[in-house]
Parts: C-alpha cells; structure tokens; sequence
C-alpha cells in the first residue's frame, strides 16, 4: 500500500497541490483503506459507498465526508486511474448555516483581551487585512511595501498571489510588534525555529483564551475575523466584487458567503410596516 500512498502524494504535488492538502487526502484514504483491511486495488464503488455511510452514521459532518470523497475520488480518478468507481458517487449536501457574525466592538473587545503582542497582532493582521490564519503567520518582511501602503499576500489559496491594503492603523500595529520582538527573519511571526513561521494554531489558543475573557457567547475562530473584515467592508459600502478581489476568491459565489450583513444592521433597516403612508387625496 505504500507505494500508492507515495504515488497519490507526487500525483498532488504535480498539480501544486498545498502540503496541508496532500496530508489530508492521504489521511483520508488511509481511513477507507483501514477500514476493509484491504489494498485500495481491491475496492471499488460499493465499499467506497459502505464507508461514506459508516461516515455518516458515525455522526461526522457533511463538511469532513466532503472532503473525505474529495480526496477519494482524487485517489481512483488520478492515482489508480479507475474514475468509472467514484464519478457517479454524488457529494453530500453541506447545511448553509450562518456564521455568528462579530461587530466592531465585539473585535475591538477580543483584540484588546489578548495580551500577548505577538499573537495580537497576528490576529490583528487577519481582521485588518482580511488575510487567512494561514497567510497571516506566513507574513515577511519584504511582504509589507510601506510606500504603497499594501501587503503582498504570496501563494495563497490555490497558490495565488494578491495585494490587500495596508491600514495605517495596521502598520502602526506591525512597527510596534517589530520595535519590541526583534524577529530574525525572514519572517514577522516565528515558532520555536526562527526560520519556521509560527504554528497557526497558536494564535487559535489564545483568540479562545480572548472570546472566554471578554465574555463573548458566540462561537468565534481566526475565520471569524476575516469573516468580519468582509462583513464590515460590506456594511461601509465597499462593492462586493472589490471584497472578492481582497479575499482572493476565484469565485463572487465564495465571497457572498463571507458578506452576511450582521444583525445590527439589519435591525437598523425600517420595516414597510413602519414607513408611513400618505393616503391618497380622492379624486374630485
């Protein structure tokens, strides 16, 4: 079976394909393959099927089982080159439920709760800039063009590069960090290796340590705050397709999930109920 699982991994690397995503399809396939006890030569559209079920009543997400046969079908289409037993196996439907959407203040609140400068500002940069946790901890130096005031986001989501602003606010945020951390470099944010960028999941720890301190109920992630960042470029007027361009969204469907108009603003929105009619004079 090793050879396979090495085949699958140079099959996605060829295609450019992201080390978290080769790991996580070859993740997923060593699950179906566990879960026979069997070569992956051996099973085909039934026992994929079978698995996706056991899934299912295992009470895992439509998201996970999404990505599940994702990387399944990546496996038979590419790897074993036998698509006729994955191409009609449908994808289950992931709910459309709403993020709970954070305010100003709210983020204002979080940011002020952490007190550690480092992952402050990590988690500063990804409201500020809209930047995924992911790009946010990979950020250097030559990253930040002061004189034009932007950041240059390098290979992000499907390897693409992109420029989003640079707030003064931001850069202010980004200086101090500098002036009180010292970083090495090449990169702003570093681990316990200073040429590694920092884990992603440590700023995560401490955005939870933050939502607990200030007493804020809803459920709040990194993505929350990139959420927000669309969310309230939205609300200020910003047009939805610049929004997309700043995200890095191949697609203005991806970026209409991410611009949910928050409650507060909604609840500012007069009813017709309330807006008030003038009755017709009759007509003499």
């Amino acid at each position: 079976m090793g050879r396979f699982y090495e085949q699958m991994r140079d099959d996605l690397k060829l295609r450019n394909y992201s080390d978290s995503t080769v790991e996580g399809y070859t993740r997923c396939v060593r699950g179906l393959v566990a879960h026979f006890m069997k070569p992956p030569i051996e099973l085909g559209k039934p026992h994929i099927r079978e698995y996706l079920l056991h899934l299912r009543s295992e009470k895992l997400s439509a998201a996970t089982r999404n990505r599940t046969l994702a990387a399944i079908k990546f496996f038979y289409r590419h790897t074993l080159e036998r698509p006729e037993q994955v191409d009609d196996i449908p994808y289950p439907k992931v709910p459309k439920s709403l993020h709970d959407a954070l305010s100003r203040q709210e983020v204002e609140l979080l940011l002020a709760c952490i007190s550690s400068i480092k992952h402050r500002t990590i988690l500063t940069v990804v409201y500020g800039a809209g930047l995924r946790i992911s790009e946010a901890c990979a950020l250097k130096f030559g990253d930040i063009d002061r004189q034009q005031r932007v950041i240059h986001v390098r290979e992000g989501k499907g390897k693409k590069d992109r420029y989003v602003m640079l707030s003064a606010r931001l850069l202010e945020s980004l200086v101090e960090y500098y002036k009180c951390i010292r970083p090495p470099g090449p990169y702003f944010f570093t681990g316990d290796s200073t040429d590694r960028p920092i884990s992603r999941k440590t700023p995560s720890r401490w955005l939870n340590q933050a939502r607990d301190k200030a007493g804020i109920r809803k459920r709040v992630t990194t993505h929350s705050l990139r959420h927000a960042f669309a969310t309230h470029l939205l609300e200020s007027g910003i047009d939805v397709r610049v929004i997309q361009v700043l995200l890095g969204h191949s697609s203005i469907r991806t970026t209409a999930v991410y611009t949910q108009v928050t409650p507060q603003h909604i609840a500012r929105i007069q009813s017709p109920l309330d807006m008030e009619v003038r009755p017709k004079t009759p007509a003499r």
